[in-house]
């Protein structure tokens, strides 16, 4: 027999100041055109894409890969495999491949060197250093071949389906792709699970071997609110970037891959950028244990009502001045019977925007509650057969 459900739909309100929903929709502009292959606009915290085009393409990461590198170096080190002191030694590989006599960005190491991990961190993170980043690899994995092979088993961890990596670099090689998706999945990976080290991306210059660099984002020296992420550039990427910033409590990823040259990638993130922050919001509506759904009926139950909550925050990203037009569908087993189990899965929340399903997740029991004796189990039988009955 198929469950049956009691829907109950009410309207959210959030209490914000904003214009109405209809004059919003018509002061809300087209999105606007990026002057580049492909690009995605995401909101961090919650993973609503704003914006998006071709953004499965599969295309060249370039230095975009070393944002990998970085996450798997992190997670080493969370994992008490590294020490940010352990100190690397720079392999005649690594200067060979990414050192100062290449073309490539380069940290500029001098070969059979040690240098800390951290300070190869920021090396990769500010000055996109080739050479730091195969030192690390090999440090993690034995060689940069291995060390590919687990950025591609982290990569399928996070559902990256469009993303294939054949070294630590990005430079180019045959084989090696990745999405504007994908890349925004990894920068919110970066940001949620390491923001200690998230940090080192919002620092405009390192100094290694007395040679000072740049970052090379732009925006941030262009936009306060930018701290991150990471460019990148070959011939066949063209001028790529990866940018974050944060106003207000809402967080933006922007991807923009192919555009023509340094000034327009900055240039086209920080439109996307302003086109987010500006037309939508992000706010929390519902917070853990807040109980949505008090006094539901319980059968054959010490108690006989029971309350169900949720066990996250619900968090959502939506055009601003919609937000009475949110609306939360609460659906609850329509019979529930006795012993329940605090958390136990009863129902479901749902939040809906023009017909449109934001969110969908688990109602659950607030606490314990056990059988009832014999005689009003008894008692709970008979009035549900004539229920069933009668029904």
């Amino acid at each position: 027999m198929a469950k049956k459900w009691l829907i109950l739909a009410v309207l959210l309100s959030l209490s914000v100041a904003t214009a109405t929903p209809s004059y919003a929709q018509k002061m809300r502009p087209a999105e606007p055109e990026i002057a580049a292959k492909a690009w995605i606009l995401v909101d961090a915290n919650t993973g609503k894409v704003i914006l998006e085009r071709n953004a499965d393409d599969q295309l060249p990461p370039a230095s975009l890969a070393k944002m990998m590198t970085t996450y798997l170096v992190s997670n080493e080190i969370s994992a008490n495999r590294l020490k940010e002191e352990d100190e690397v030694l720079i392999s005649d590989n690594a200067w060979v491949l990414g050192g100062a006599k290449t073309d490539g960005s380069t940290m500029f190491l001098s070969p059979r060197t040690r240098v800390s991990v951290i300070d190869l961190m920021h090396g990769v993170i500010i000055q996109s250093g080739n050479d730091a980043a195969i030192a690390l690899a090999e440090h993690v994995a034995g060689g940069e071949a291995a060390f590919a092979d687990l950025m591609n088993q982290q990569a399928d961890m996070l559902g990256m389906e469009n993303t294939e990596y054949m070294n630590a670099t990005g430079l180019p090689a045959e084989g090696m792709f990745t999405s504007a998706r994908d890349l925004s999945t990894i920068a919110r990976a970066i940001i949620q699970d390491h923001p200690q080290y998230y940090k080192i991306y919002a620092k405009k210059y390192f100094q290694h071997n007395n040679i000072n660099q740049p970052n090379r984002n732009r925006l941030l020296w262009r936009d306060k609110s930018v701290d991150g992420l990471k460019t990148g550039k070959t011939n066949e990427a063209g001028y790529c970037l990866v940018t974050s910033a944060k106003r207000r409590d809402m967080r933006l990823i922007s991807v923009v891959l192919g555009a023509n040259n340094d000034e327009s990638r900055a240039r086209e993130s920080q439109r996307l950028l302003s086109y987010g922050f500006r037309y939508f919001d992000t706010k929390k509506v519902y917070t853990a244990g807040e109980i949505l759904k008090s006094n539901a009926k319980l059968w054959y139950g010490a108690e006989e009502y029971l309350n169900l909550t949720i066990t996250e925050d619900v968090v959502l990203t939506f055009p601003r001045g919609s937000e009475k037009d949110l609306q939360a569908n609460i659906l609850v087993n329509e019979i529930i019977k006795a012993p329940i189990s605090s958390g136990q899965e009863l129902g479901h929340l749902q939040v809906q925007l023009d017909g449109e399903t934001l969110i969908d997740i688990p109602l659950v029991a607030d606490k314990d509650i056990p059988k009832s004796g014999l005689f009003a189990q008894l008692v709970d039988w008979i009035i549900l057969l004539f229920t069933e009955l009668l029904s």
